[in-house]
């Protein structure tokens, strides 16, 4: 298990790395809340996924992933 200070550090990387990737401008403390809820979000969805699908949370994720190109595709193809 994470601890407290580990999920703070990893949380405002994740939040650093997203803030840039959607090209949002915050300050710091934002940015970390942004990244802690996130990692907090986003850990919670994948183990609902995994414990309640199982097998096809692969295939859950692959079609998220494959959802998330063809919006890629569509959005810079132009």
């Amino acid at each position: 298990m994470i601890s407290i200070v580990g999920l703070i550090v990893i949380g405002a990387a994740a939040g650093f790395l997203a803030t840039r990737l959607m090209r949002l401008e915050a300050d710091i403390p934002t940015t970390m809340f942004i990244g802690i809820l996130g990692a907090l979000i986003g850990g919670l969805v994948l183990r609902v996924l995994t414990s309640v699908m199982g097998a096809m949370s692969g295939f859950v994720g692959a079609v998220l992933g494959a959802m998330l190109l063809i919006w890629l595709w569509r959005k810079y193809r132009r």
